[in-house]
């Protein structure tokens, strides 16, 4: 009775909630700066709107279907969600720690005795039977009272790590979908140059025959068609080195699709135009970055993890309670095993306190604590990065905003200068080297128009991607939650 008493008391000291060693999480509080300090036109920050799918606002049918099918087939996500699985069965291995243990066990076994061996001092007497069987079968329970909260401290870090998990596979997706646009755009880029490249080598050609022409007239020296084919020959060999920027464009999009790189050859080789970028962007105010950008997500999951391992750490100083019991048969021969004769049981409570270990213990607390302050140190640095990264690329986006309309009026003057400086030439009224002067101005600044074109694209993807745009929080319609510590913030595993 004393027994059942003492294992009375154990059980529902188990049941009960005890206290939880190690530190309690509290998510770190974070300043963000009242707004951003680069001024831009087209920049609104007085409303959060999701930017789960931000490519559609390029307008772009063929950007629509190369992202999405990125999102379907890319090995990285694939790696991503596998990790996220990887993670939602560590997390059930931490929670059923918590629970009792049962097994069922039977065995069968033959033996013979030596004839030899003395029993309990004496020889066996004669007519011994020196071979036996025993059966056994039987049903036993172990259970690991969590007294002291290192089990759900354990619990507790596991689904930090699951939530962190399914929040790197929100960044991935954000890294995927600015990477399949930004090869997307460059690919348009090389062929809208790659054009311009050739109408101009028409246009050179059209030249070298025009100095050729008044050369053979006597009206020039062969001088001017020398020097015309030189202009000819440099434009000409842009074109390989534009080619194989292009073909290495649109190979990195196939593996980004999860296709062999030689796949989508024939989808983009028909020329288009670089996807105009949206008029205006919703980057919202810094605080919301918090919420947007799922690596600072990650970082803080981390950090809510390294906390709750302070407390499965410290829960070592503590001792072990343990309740153990088991019931089962166990008899020479297989026709009386299962008769109350053959049944044996036992039941008890059991401890293990450890009392001398070299200070491993207290050191694993130390280690871990310091573990604690590097996650803390990165989810700052995450914040602070993200912070720059929007800064950075507003930046870079205003500057080159500010040379594209320059360029754009370069390059109508320097059509106008190539065909009065050719109508003048065709007079004799300047000399050949104004045309080619002309000519060349002519081809890099359209040239350099399209790669300035290029950067204001790239630019609002790279605002686009600092912002956190490219993923959704599952279940939200706009955007990632709040963070929330413990085991109700499981990230996009579906729980919670």
């Amino acid at each position: 009775m004393k027994s059942l008493s003492l294992v009375s008391v154990l059980l529902a000291s188990g049941t009960m909630v005890g206290c939880l060693v190690g530190p309690k999480y509290q998510p770190p509080a974070t300043a963000a700066p009242e707004h951003w300090s680069e001024p831009l036109a087209g920049i609104e920050t007085d409303r959060t709107e999701s930017l789960a799918a931000w490519w559609q606002r390029f307008h772009d049918p063929e950007l629509d279907s190369l992202v999405a099918r990125a999102l379907r087939a890319n090995p990285d996500l694939r790696i991503a969600d596998a990790r996220v699985r990887e993670a939602r069965a560590e997390a059930g291995l931490a929670e059923a720690g918590l629970w009792p243990e049962a097994n069922l066990s039977g065995s069968a076994g033959r033996a013979k005795q030596s004839g030899n061996q003395p029993l309990i001092g004496s020889a066996l007497p004669p007519g011994t039977p020196l071979t036996s069987s025993v059966y056994q079968s039987g049903f036993d329970a172990s259970w690991e009272l969590d007294l002291f909260g290192g089990a759900r401290r354990g619990t507790e870090a596991a689904y930090a790590d699951l939530a962190a998990a399914g929040f790197s596979r929100g960044d991935a997706q954000v890294q995927l979908a600015a990477e399949v646009a930004r090869n997307y755009v460059t690919a348009r880029s090389y062929q809208q140059r790659l054009e311009i490249a050739r109408q101009n080598i028409a246009a050179q050609r059209d030249g070298v025959t025009l100095a050729q022409d008044r050369y053979r007239q006597g009206l020039t020296s062969g001088l001017e068609p020398e020097q015309a084919a030189t202009v000819l020959a440099q434009t000409e060999a842009q074109v390989p080195s534009l080619e194989s920027g292009l073909q290495t464009a649109i190979h990195h999009l196939g593996v980004l699709l999860g296709q062999r790189p030689g796949a989508l050859g024939e989808e983009l080789a028909a020329r288009a135009a670089i996807p105009a970028a949206p008029p205006q962007v919703p980057a919202g105010l810094p605080s919301d970055l918090l919420r947007r950008r799922p690596d600072i997500r990650v970082a803080e999951r981390r950090l809510a993890a390294a906390t709750a391992q302070i407390g499965v750490a410290t829960a070592e100083l503590f001792p072990k309670f343990s309740l153990t019991g088991n019931y089962g048969y166990l008899s020479t021969g297989t026709g009386n095993l299962v008769t109350p004769r053959s049944s044996a049981w036992s039941v008890g409570p059991s401890f293990q306190w450890r009392l001398f270990d070299a200070g491993r213990i207290r050191a694993g607390i130390r280690a871990q604590n310091a573990r604690q302050e590097q996650a803390l140190a990165l989810y700052e640095k995450a914040v602070l990065t993200s912070f720059e990264d929007v800064e950075n690329a507003l930046v870079a986006l205003a500057k080159e905003q500010s040379r594209n309309q320059p360029l754009r009026i370069a390059v109508a003057s320097s059509r106008n200068s190539l065909e009065i400086s050719r109508d003048q030439y065709r007079n004799g009224l300047t000399s050949f080297i104004n045309v080619l002067d002309a000519e060349r101005s002519l081809y890099q600044t359209e040239d350099t128009l399209v790669q300035s074109d290029q950067a204001v694209a790239q630019d609002v993807i790279a605002l686009f991607k600092a912002l956190g745009g490219g993923w959704e929080e599952p279940g939200t319609g706009k955007g990632a939650a709040p963070a929330r510590s413990g085991k109700d913030q499981v990230g996009m595993d579906g729980r919670g």
